[in-house]
């Protein structure tokens, strides 16, 4: 097999990605929002398509410390590397769109492309650096992400816990005691068909970096078990909590699983993978519940639990499971605490980051809709569309 064509096609995955986040943000929240949610992923793919050439691109994989520098895919045709080009940018957006449903139902459209602008031009590809850049000093140390269980999702979940905290949960989400209410997506079909093509990409999404046909294959087999057993485990946890087995919640452990065997999908084994998504799938739940209930974040899709939590899970567990030089493997603590290491840095970077950049924003544009346009939805209020469903909405008769 010609490893250089599957690369591309697994880029080609990953870009079909943007389709399954769009639809499992747009299934989990209300049909007055589904047009803004649309638009938010379009925008991060197309918006950090731009940011991605002007500059993100030399900073991720041009030669360097701190960052990458010293390539021109302006001028240099002939000498850019175009596949390389385009796999990154379709993490890059990845790592973007991840905050869309966290933030949704009350964001400025106009704050949200500035964000998706910026993180794509500099946060996202200075931490990608680090780890898969020309010169990645977070790798040559030792530290393990094939994926982007860090790099992507935890930066992405960690940015999206900023978002949201910063805007302030949606109105009705909480009683006057401080008690979560519960605020229905319109679609749970659309959700849960979100949630297959996701699935279905996650397989160019780890595998595309494969070397060859043998690691590939392993890359397919945990990609397949951890998140079947996430969603099991998510299923029976809230079966036992609520008394019913949680549709939703066990669609968001399918990709909780995901996310958490990402970092190792190439470096653990199967039974590795199948403790890896065990965990993530009651990981997810109590995490979700935690942030909505005690911390009183509203995150309408679950995205930090999913993302954030599980991408930190994930990390570390490849120094708990990986066959070669994992805790469980007899290979002691040194790759855990390079995992840890890792974790702290690229954390701290997103976290300094990302907070200096919704700070900004909220004090000059601001982050959020007024109320009377967050009641009357966003896809009007914002792009002057009537509905998503315009053949549901009444009209009268003339």
């Amino acid at each position: 097999m010609d490893m250089s064509v599957w690369y591309l096609m697994g880029a080609a995955l990953v870009f079909f990605m943007q389709c399954g986040f769009a639809m499992v943000e747009a299934g989990f929240t209300r049909a007055k929002n589904v047009g803004n949610i649309t638009m938010k992923n379009l925008m991060d793919f197309c918006i950090g398509t731009v940011a991605f050439y002007l500059l993100g691109y030399n900073m991720l994989c041009g030669e360097g410390g701190f960052v990458g520098w010293g390539l021109n895919p302006f001028t240099g045709f002939g000498e850019t590397d175009w596949s390389g080009f385009v796999f990154n940018l379709v993490f890059c957006a990845t790592a973007a769109t991840i905050v869309s449903g966290a933030m949704a139902e009350r964001t400025k459209f106009i704050t949200y492309c500035i964000y998706s602008f910026i993180i794509s031009l500099v946060v996202y590809p200075v931490e990608a650096h680090w780890v898969w850049g020309a010169t990645p000093w977070l790798t040559d140390m030792g530290f393990t992400d094939f994926a982007g269980s860090a790099c992507i999702h935890m930066v992405g979940g960690i940015t999206a816990f900023i978002g949201a905290a910063m805007l302030g949960p949606r109105i009705g989400k909480y009683d006057k005691n401080g008690k979560a209410r519960p605020i229905l997506g319109h679609n749970i079909l659309i959700g849960a068909l979100g949630v297959f093509i996701l699935w279905f990409g996650w397989y160019g999404f780890n595998g595309a970096a494969a070397t060859d046909t043998m690691q590939l294959s392993q890359i397919f087999a945990t990609t397949t078990v951890a998140p079947a057993v996430a969603t099991v485990s998510a299923m029976i946890f809230t079966w036992i909590r609520n008394g019913k087995p949680d549709v939703s919640m066990s669609l968001n452990g399918s990709l909780a699983g995901l996310v958490a065997v990402t970092a190792g999908c190439a470096n653990v084994d199967v039974i590795g993978s199948f403790i890896i998504g065990a965990v993530a799938g009651v990981l997810v739940c109590v995490a979700v519940y935690f942030i909505e209930d005690k911390l009183k974040v509203d995150d309408p899709v679950g995205a930090v639990a999913v993302h954030g939590c599980n991408g930190i899970w994930g990390t570390i567990a490849v120094g708990l499971f990986d066959y070669k030089d994992g805790l469980f493997y007899g290979g002691g603590v040194h790759h855990l605490l390079i995992q840890l290491l890792g974790i702290v840095c690229i954390a701290g970077w997103t976290i300094v980051t990302m907070t200096i950049v919704f700070t900004v924003l909220k004090k000059t544009i601001g982050l959020r809709v007024s109320a009377q346009e967050e009641v009357e939805g966003l896809d009007s209020t914002e792009h002057g569309l009537e509905s998503g469903y315009p053949d549901f909405v009444p009209r009268e008769l003339h």
